[in-house]
């Protein structure tokens, strides 16, 4: 290899090896996995209302919780984080308190659900309390790959030679992990739908 062409061929390693690749590659995983998080609470989102329509079918009188639900739906679905807001940890706070609110809220229902042995054995409702659940456990999966994302992104940007490049060329700042802000709220809730009914 000539002189000329190994000089030429410096800055390149030089580059490659200060995270100039690196960097944005993990991040834009880490993107890619707050997509399936927001995805995964989307449809979650999606099967309330006609859970919630097919409790008030039965349950009418219960009104108070089903408002509760349907407005913490509301707010939940009303909060939008961007990837700019994946380093900013108030607004991924903001986030996940309105999510966590309608995890409560869903909470709430179950306990209805219970005192309606006729809502249980509906199909429909079965159905739906099938998808929720699966719903519940999509969240809880997408949510622990985003935070195994965010990690990497994060190892990525503070250790040598990546955290170079990651200051030099990007000015990157550390993601947020998605945290839970309530004792438990890492874990799916137990939808049980099919709990027997109290005894009277």
């Amino acid at each position: 290899m000539s002189a000329t062409r190994a000089a030429a061929l410096l800055p390149a390693i030089f580059l490659a090896s200060c995270g100039v690749n690196a960097v944005p590659t993990a991040e834009e995983a880490a993107k890619k996995e707050w997509a399936d998080v927001q995805a995964a609470f989307q449809s979650r989102a999606n099967l309330i209302p006609n859970l919630v329509a097919t409790v008030q079918g039965a349950a009418g009188s219960e009104e108070r919780i089903l408002t509760q639900v349907t407005e913490a739906r509301s707010r939940a679905t009303s909060i939008n984080i961007t990837t700019d807001d994946l380093s900013n940890p108030a607004e991924l706070a903001r986030f996940q308190a309105a999510q966590n609110q309608l995890t409560q809220a869903l909470g709430s229902l179950r306990t209805i659900v219970e005192a309606y042995p006729q809502l249980q054995s509906q199909q429909g409702f079965r159905d739906l309390s099938v998808a929720l659940e699966g719903a519940e456990n999509r969240v809880r999966i997408e949510v622990g790959q985003y935070n195994e994302a965010v990690q990497r992104y994060n190892t990525t940007i503070r250790t040598f030679p990546n955290a170079v490049g990651a200051k030099v060329f990007y000015g990157a700042e550390p993601m947020t992990p998605y945290q839970a802000t309530l004792p438990g709220a890492e874990n799916a809730p137990r939808v049980n739908f099919d709990a027997p009914a109290p005894k009277s």
